[in-house]
């Protein structure tokens, strides 16, 4: 009788646990069945990163929210997502979320030797896991978002540390670190609630550049105010629709104002035409960001992955 009844508990577990994964299965397919579907593109500059100069500053949009930045001679990566596909991989065989329809900037190789990564939040768009995986070398020091360093403490990494919103640090290489706190959220799944997430301002020699991660709107007024002259704003204009989607996305209209907002010098747009994440058409931000800067659109050096944009301090 007693193996009865567990036989028929098990059963409904299973029942149970198919119904969960075919709801979870429609509802992944539908959202994907609403997105713009464009063609793969192929990339029309190339960057060089080995005839950079340490002299002066230099970087290059690789895709999405990873950007390649040489300041100085410290090499620094911001999110880095290089792979085919980003997501859910499950048993090696299922892999659940957005394939590139841009290729990276650059392959693993090509990048070369970096110093320091910075990781703004663990979402998958912007913590890849195998990407880091290929890129750990015991050289390289990473900051990371409060309570997420477990994801990468078991990578070859030479160094990793946290920070939290208006905490700072100073590598060894001469280059201060300032998390700022961004309007987004943490969670890698729906039970990581406590994992932290930041915008970064980055400075050495007196260069400020402001990497705010992934954000909607917030007011970044006081930035001028606390780090002087921004020089530089890699700013998320994607993933905004639907609107719904603006509780944790900035509008190209809203980036256009926090840019203007800290007072940055020249603006590069990120976060988008590399994975399709939400329902806006593909060309749609850079469109719009366009449009909001009107007369002052040659403040906005780079528009599209591969580009590349130097210059030297004065």
């Amino acid at each position: 009788m007693l193996g009865t009844f567990f036989i028929w508990v098990g059963s409904l577990l299973a029942v149970l646990i198919l119904a969960l994964i075919g709801y979870v299965g429609y509802r992944y397919w539908y959202h994907m069945g609403q997105l713009p579907k464009p063609p793969y593109r192929h990339l029309e500059a190339k960057p060089t990163p080995a005839n950079w100069r340490d002299d002066e500053i230099t970087f290059t949009w690789v895709g999405h929210s990873t950007i390649l930045l040489n300041l100085f001679g410290t090499k620094i990566l911001t999110d880095p997502v290089l792979g085919k596909k980003l997501g859910l991989r499950v048993a090696g065989v299922l892999h659940f979320g957005p394939a590139r329809f841009t290729p990276p900037a650059l392959t693993f190789e090509e990048i070369g030797e970096i110093d320091l990564i910075l990781l703004s939040h663990a979402h998958m768009d912007h913590v890849d896991l195998p990407s880091l995986r290929k890129l750990a070398r015991p050289s390289i020091h990473v900051i990371t978002a409060h309570n997420t360093s477990g994801l990468i403490q078991r990578m070859p990494f030479g160094s990793y540390e946290e920070l939290q919103p208006q905490q700072t640090t100073t590598t060894k290489d001469g280059v201060t670190i300032t998390a700022i706190p961004v309007r987004h959220w943490g969670n890698r799944f729906p039970w990581n609630r406590d994992y932290g997430y930041n915008g970064y301002v980055i400075e050495k020699n007196g260069v400020c550049i402001l990497y705010p991660g992934d954000t909607a709107y917030i007011s970044m007024e006081n930035l001028p105010e606390q780090f002087g002259q921004i020089d530089l704003v890699f700013m998320p204009i994607g993933a905004y629709k639907p609107d719904s989607y603006q509780l944790a996305h900035c509008t190209p209209e809203q980036a256009w104002q926090m840019f203007k907002e800290s007072g940055g010098r020249w603006l590069v747009p990120i976060h988008w035409n590399t994975f399709v994440l939400s329902r806006e058409p593909v060309e749609e931000p850079m469109q719009r960001l366009l449009a909001a800067a009107g007369e002052e659109r040659d403040r906005i050096v780079m528009e599209r992955q591969g580009e590349t944009y130097s210059w030297r301090a004065t």
